[in-house]
This record gives structure tokens, C-alpha cells and sequence, in this order.
């Protein structure tokens, strides 16, 4: 039977083809396999360089080890195949990293990975990780923010239809719904820029969480260098002076945080899952925000509302049926990161359940969800700023759609004036009665003094009308927008700072 050659099954590369919110952004290279790989090497030199600095390993050995800490010189595939014997990557990592240690140097080979045990090395690849995508994430929500602003402060006195239950409220200003965006994005920046500021810690405990193992190899390397052993390699600082295991570990804490640029834990976090939590409460917060900027850009690009649109360009929007589509596809794709990244969150609270020292699947069962939500929020992050520098606003729309009532969505106005008159209560009935059915066509001012005559002797058409104008009855919208640019431009000015230490 004639037909395609089919290709031999295999493991391929993960291209983004169903996820297309990632697909091109910047975090992509830093959440690839060769990425938590070189994440993981990065762990394994910074230990050993943590080390060297407190003498219980050669200088030399440390800068051989440091060398060759490359995910390049590995075969990452084959790396793969040999996980499942260990159920984590780390086992085979280190044996094979150790051969690229051993070629170069073989002197250096036996100081790699020296007293630690994989969920270190994995878990400091994993904060290594989230750091470096988080602070990629936080230059796209100041893109973001600062498009939010601009639209603010342009569309202050952009009069629009507010909404709620998708029914018309009461008037409002484009600016305002600008700020409102604004200052969620600002909230989750303010949330990624704290947790990038010591909430990611190194992960340091050894076998169960003791750190047995770091301060035994250390303890034989002081005894050998205090007794003169000739064939002792211990670096400078095993002096023969008194040997301490509390001082020696505390400073290794210390030191692997300082070269890894990652915080100190107070202890070992291997069944204490906070670090992995707060992670997940970023980016799930990251996402919903995200995505209730695009929802709402979805609803009001709608054919019958049209009052923004995605910025046009050759190739986005279209349908495969329909030539005459715009569809809102940035906002989409937002949107579909912000629908999956609470249940990868989700996951991740109940892998939080671990018992003992060193759980049997609940650890393994985070990193994947853990990767999966940083991709998808990287992504929503990157598409979020293209969306929002080039959102177009469209006023006249605007202003038509909020004459679709008549005036009646201003009757909460109507009736407060009316009240001193009529009584509250009778107020709000009437003005419900009569506003029911109303449209552009019709003046709910003459319908207010047909139902009720005795109002004419306090009010006019004429003033009835003026009440009735939308843009009268805006609120604080003003103030609250230049309360929300403020806002911007001191936190725009602490994030600077802070991104500078």
C-alpha cells in the first residue's frame, strides 16, 4: 500500500505547536531540558566552588569542575532514557558529568557532587530556573504596565458604558478600566520582584536533610590536612584548627546561596514544599491577571461592541473558514494560558503533601507542572505586552453603545435627585418603571414628568436631561486614574532600584 514513509517513533522536541502563548517568547530558553540541565550544573559547581572556599576541596579542582559544567557537552536524550532508572535526572547527570570531569581533569573528578544528594542539586536547578524566567517575566509586565498607563492617562475622559453581569451599569471611563488593568499588573510585579528578592532559596540537607554527608567529607579533609598527610588535597582553610560541624555547615549554607545568587534557607526545604508554593502563588496570580486583561479585551472587540481591537497585522486574526474575521487571538491565547496554569498550581499544592524525609512520588510529581506553569506564564507575559502597546480604542463606539439605553444608565442619578421629592423608595420605582424599554429614540426625561406630574414643579425636562448625561456622572473616575499613574510611576521607580542590586 503506497503512501507516506512514516518516521521511526521517537522523542522529539517539544515546539510549542499546542501552546502557541509560548511559542517565541524569551522564557522558552530558559524552561527548555538543556536549560534545567545547565540549571543543575550550575548547582553542582556552585557547590563544590562553596566548598573549595572553605578548604575542604582544591581551588584547582573547583575551577576544572566549574569549566566543565556545561549542558552542551552532554547528550540530553540519552540523559533522559537513563532517568527513569533513578526516577530523577540527577544520577545520571552526575555520572556522566563526572566523565566530562574525568577526561579533562581526573584529579577533579572525585570532588563532584561531594556529600549531596540529587534533590540539592535538583531543586537548586529548580529555583535557578524560576529565577531566571521570573526576572524575564517582570520586564514584560513592565512593558505592560507602562502601555496600561499610557492608555489610562489618554482615554481619561473616554466615556464608556461600565457593565456588570454583562448588562449596561453605569457610566465609567475607558481611562479607569486602563487603571484597573494597570494596578493588577503592578500587584503581580510587586509579587515577582519579592519573591525574586529572597523567597528563592538553595537547597542544601544531603541525603535526609542532616547535611551528614557535606560536613564527613569535610571533618576527614580537616583530619588529613591537621595530620600533615602528604596526600591530603584540602584547601586552604582546613588549617588543623578546631573542627566544628555546626560552623562548617552553616557557612556552606552560606556560601552555595552567595555563589548560586539564590537566598539561604533556615534549613534543609526537602518535604517543606514553601518555596515551590510561593512560586505557584505568583504565577497562578500572574495568569488570572493576565487573563482578566484579555477577557476583557475579548468581550469588547466583540462585532456588536467594537470598542477595542487587537493591532492589525498581516497573517493574525484570520479564520480558516471565514475571510472576514478579526478574531482577538493575542487575547486568546492569554486567555488559555490562565484556564490551565491554576490546575498545574493545583498540582503542585498537592505534591506539598510529603511525607517523611524524602517523599516517593509527590516530589517527582512537581516538576513538570512547575515548568509547564512557567512556560505558559512566560508566554501570557510576552503576548500581554504586544496586546497591550497595541490595543486599539475606539471612542465613537464607545459613546454609541453607552446611548443604546437612552439615559437610563444613569437613572441611579435620576433617582437620588429624585428622592427629596418623591421619597426614595417611590423614586428608585418610578425610575425603574419608566426607564424599562427605553432607547436612543426615546427622552426618559419627558417619561419621568408624564409619570409623575408633581416633579415639574421642581424640575424641568431641561434638567431631568442634564442629569441624564453620562458624562456628568463619572464619579471620582478622575482621581482614581491619577491615583492609579502615581501608583506606576513610584513603583516603576523601586522596581529600577531593586532590579540594580
Amino acid at each position: 500500500m503506497d503512501g507516506p514513509t512514516p518516521k521511526p517513533a521517537g522523542p522529539g522536541p517539544d515546539t510549542g505547536l499546542l501552546s502557541p502563548v509560548r511559542v517565541g517568547a524569551a522564557t522558552e530558553g530558559e524552561l527548555t531540558d538543556e536549560a534545567w540541565v545547565q540549571a543543575m550544573l550550575d548547582a553542582e559547581a556552585a557547590l563544590v566552588r562553596a566548598q573549595a572556599r572553605l578548604g575542604t576541596v582544591p581551588r584547582e579542582a573547583a575551577e576544572a569542575i566549574t569549566s566543565c559544567a556545561r549542558a552542551e557537552a552532554l547528550d540530553l536524550p540519552a540523559l533522559a532514557l537513563r532517568t527513569r532508572g533513578a526516577a530523577n535526572p540527577v544520577v545520571a547527570l552526575v555520572e556522566e558529568f563526572t566523565k566530562v570531569v574525568a577526561a579533562q581533569r581526573p584529579e577533579a573528578a572525585d570532588y563532584v557532587h561531594r556529600g549531596s544528594t540529587s534533590q540539592d542539586i535538583l531543586d537548586t536547578g529548580a529555583m535557578l530556573v524560576t529565577a531566571r524566567t521570573l526576572r524575564l517575566v517582570l520586564g514584560e509586565l513592565d512593558r505592560t504596565a507602562a502601555a496600561l498607563a499610557r492608555h489610562a492617562d489618554d482615554h481619561r475622559d473616554t466615556l464608556a458604558a461600565a457593565r456588570t453581569l454583562g448588562q449596561h451599569a453605569v457610566p465609567t471611563t475607558f481611562g479607569l478600566r486602563a487603571a484597573g488593568w494597570l494596578v493588577a499588573v503592578l500587584d503581580v510585579r510587586s509579587r515577582t520582584a519579592a519573591l525574586l528578592d529572597g523567597g528563592l532559596p538553595v537547597q542544601l540537607g544531603g541525603a535526609a536533610g542532616t547535611l551528614a554527608g557535606y560536613a564527613e567529607y569535610a571533618r576527614l579533609a580537616h583530619c588529613a590536612a591537621a595530620s600533615g598527610d602528604a596526600g591530603s588535597q584540602a584547601g586552604d582553610r582546613a588549617d588543623g584548627g578546631p573542627w566544628d560541624v555546626g560552623t562548617y555547615t552553616g557557612e556552606l549554607i552560606r556560601l552555595f546561596a552567595a555563589e548560586t545568587g539564590l537566598a539561604e534557607p533556615v534549613l534543609p526545604w526537602h518535604t517543606r514544599r514553601t518555596p515551590v508554593l510561593d512560586v505557584g502563588a505568583v504565577v497562578a496570580l500572574a495568569a488570572v491577571t493576565l487573563g482578566k486583561f484579555a477577557a476583557d479585551v475579548s468581550n469588547l472587540a466583540r462585532t456588536e461592541l467594537a470598542e477595542v481591537s487587537e493591532a492589525a497585522q498581516a497573517g493574525r486574526g484570520v479564520s480558516s473558514a471565514m475571510p472576514h474575521k478579526r478574531n482577538p487571538v493575542l487575547a486568546a491565547m492569554i486567555r488559555s494560558a490562565s484556564l490551565q496554569v491554576p490546575s498545574l498550581v493545583l498540582t503542585l499544592t498537592h505534591c506539598a503533601v510529603a511525607e517523611d524525609e524524602r517523599p516517593a512520588g509527590a516530589w517527582h510529581g512537581e516538576w513538570q507542572p512547575l515548568r509547564e506553569a512557567l512556560r505558559l506564564v512566560g508566554g501570557a507575559a510576552a503576548t500581554a505586552s504586544e496586546l497591550a502597546e497595541g490595543l486599539e480604542v475606539h471612542p465613537e463606539r464607545m459613546r454609541a453603545n453607552l446611548a443604546l439605553t437612552g439615559g437610563a444608565v444613569v437613572t441611579e442619578r435620576l433617582a437620588a435627585a429624585l428622592a427629596p421629592v418623591l421619597g426614595k423608595a417611590e423614586a428608585k420605582q418610578l425610575v425603574s418603571r419608566v426607564a424599562v424599554g427605553a432607547a436612543a429614540s426615546d427622552s426618559l426625561a419627558d417619561k419621568v414628568l408624564a409619570a409623575a406630574p408633581e416633579l415639574s414643579e421642581a424640575f424641568t425636562a431641561g434638567q431631568l436631561e442634564e442629569l441624564l448625561a453620562p458624562s456628568g456622572y463619572t464619579g471620582a473616575a478622575g482621581t482614581l486614574i491619577d491615583r492609579a499613574l502615581a501608583h506606576h510611576r513610584t513603583t516603576s521607580t523601586a522596581g529600577r532600584k531593586t532590579d540594580l542590586r
